[in-house]
């Protein structure tokens, strides 16, 4: 699906990558499959973070915190989506959902990168990356309801908010386990190269092939 991105949100550094899953099937995650996945990359972050500091000074994660700062956000309480799976998983496991949304925070924690996850038969019409007028409708996961202030970057289709860019996704498309074709996006920001990106896609493919066993 194409998604056409504001001059404006490009001129900030933004931009993103996508892929489609056609015809899959979403399930409940094999909770010790989930758990080794989980287990194996703590290992590997503990490796590379050692401690909060090498943490935030990872290039994709000053990369995202600056682009909070651009748009009005304090990462230092709101954190980028990534680096909050990364903390936590750092700390505890995380939590499972379904086997496609586990393996979008797995793939994210082990990248860096946000990724999006929507349900693409219920997403309707034109896709857009753009900045929010003032006062549109946000219901996100979770129960957040809220309108945005103008000029926040959102992704929206003909029915309205999908996502406020990098970090939160709305309730009407989430992922279930009625869902047949999902749309992946993986959120770049200036200073993530779109190796990163493809990174991203590439490793959400490979966990949600392990957790789909």
């Amino acid at each position: 699906m194409d998604i056409e991105l504001s001059p404006s949100l490009s001129a900030m550094g933004i931009h993103i990558l996508t892929a489609e899953l056609t015809d899959i099937s979403v399930w409940s995650s094999r909770k010790e499959v989930f758990t080794a996945l989980c287990d194996e990359l703590k290992i590997e972050l503990r490796g590379r973070f050692r401690d909060d500091e090498t943490l935030t000074r990872d290039r994709t994660v000053r990369a995202l915190r600056d682009l909070f700062w651009k748009i009005g956000i304090d990462p230092t309480k709101t954190r980028p989506a990534s680096e909050a799976l990364v903390r936590r998983l750092l700390k505890r496991e995380l939590p499972t959902i379904n086997n496609l949304v586990d393996a979008g925070n797995l793939a994210s924690a082990s990248t860096m990168v946000p990724l999006g996850l929507y349900d693409m038969d219920r997403i309707k019409g034109k896709l857009m990356l753009r900045p929010s007028v003032e006062k549109e409708h946000f219901q996100g996961i979770g129960g957040t309801d809220e309108l945005l202030a103008k000029g926040v970057p959102i992704l929206s289709d003909d029915e309205g908010v999908m996502h406020v860019y990098p970090h939160r996704d709305c309730t009407r498309t989430r992922i279930t386990q009625d869902c047949r074709n999902a749309l992946v996006v993986a959120c770049g920001a200036k200073g993530i190269g779109q190796n990163d990106l493809l990174e991203a896609l590439s490793e959400i493919e490979y966990y949600f092939e392990q957790l789909s066993v």
